[in-house]
């Protein structure tokens, strides 16, 4: 891929972001993501890749655009998997609370897992934990390596979850152990990434969300030399056959970097919509500008860079509905 691209795919989730922020607040999350979506599908028509979705919105007779399966991109650069989440954490923008972000990630077509539309088991870490845990241990057991293996007391340690009635067992062992908790009420794909940066204080991210994000956060952890483990898991028979209608031979294993995001390249982009651990959110400026804040990272450079810009709002209507 082009290192053109870094700047080009950054520029989608600046639109998607500053679409959706209009919506911060109001309680509807529906209108929200419809204006994400909107943004980033034509802001990606500008972009020079032949790419497919893998990760969208849905499939075709689900979602009126970035379905899975669709071509984006002016079709005339290189062949590429796109994973998009116009706008992670709906339930975020619609109450105005923390940590949704507008996110994209690209890698050379083939690379990235075409995950069903179901939950995954997940382990997340930064790098210093890379390697050394394993998604079949129990949290009693992970936890105790990860306290070896960062030379930190149990009580010290910090393991964020999604606050959900599926986790309320994990929670309890996790209170049990004397760990610190980040309860998080939504945002996936950030709270798995934040254990890559030491200013979120975030060591482990655990539980169960869904699997398109888990390979958003994957991509986003390879760029950062973090790593996700995941499971997949069906719940009933007609989810089992998603899984291996997508290619999923075995869709109880346990699924690797290598499995979600290749071995190859991958460029990931992510712009806050409201402020979170690692990304401010959108700021509306006087003159009928806005600032927005983003990351975009390249694995094969490990290049990560942090962009503040500012937007003169009329420019941008063409872009959105």
């Amino acid at each position: 891929m082009n290192r053109e691209l870094t700047l080009e795919i950054v520029r989608v989730t600046e639109l998607a972001a500053l679409a959706s922020a209009k919506w911060m607040g109001r309680g509807v999350k529906n209108e929200a993501d419809g204006a994400a979506t909107a943004a980033m599908r034509r802001m990606l028509d500008s972009v020079p890749i032949n790419g497919t979705v893998v990760i969208g919105e849905g499939e075709m007779d689900e979602a009126p655009m970035l379905y899975i399966g669709e071509k984006v991109g002016n079709l005339i650069g290189p062949e590429v998997d796109v994973a998009v989440d116009p706008l992670e954490g709906t339930e975020l923008v619609a109450s105005g609370l923390n940590n949704a972000l507008a996110v994209i990630a690209i890698s050379d077509k083939g690379n990235l897992l075409h995950a069903p539309d179901i939950y995954m088991e997940k382990l997340a870490v930064g790098p210093a934990l890379k390697g050394h845990l394993n998604l079949n241990d129990s949290l009693t057991v992970t936890l105790h390596k990860a306290a070896q293996v960062l030379n930190k007391p149990l009580g010290d340690i910090t393991v964020s979850i999604l606050d959900r009635e599926r986790h309320a067992k994990q929670i309890a062992e996790l209170r049990e152990l004397g760990v610190r908790i980040k309860l998080l009420s939504a945002g996936d794909v950030a709270g798995a990434i934040a254990t890559a940066f030491e200013e979120s204080d975030v060591d482990l991210y655990v539980g169960s969300g869904g699997a398109p994000e888990g390979v958003l956060a994957a991509a986003a952890l390879y760029c950062l030399e973090g790593e996700l483990q995941g499971r997949l898991m069906p719940m009933n028979d007609e989810e089992m056959q998603r899984c291996c209608t997508m290619g999923i031979s075995d869709p109880l294993q346990i699924l690797s970097m290598a499995d979600m995001v290749g071995n190859d390249d991958v460029i990931f982009a992510a712009t806050g919509i409201t402020n979170g651990d690692f990304l401010s959110g959108v700021h509306q400026l006087p003159g009928q500008k806005a600032q927005t804040d983003s990351i975009v990272m390249r694995a094969k450079t490990k290049t990560i860079r942090y962009i503040k810009s500012v937007h003169y709002l009329p420019n941008k209507m063409q872009f959105q509905d």
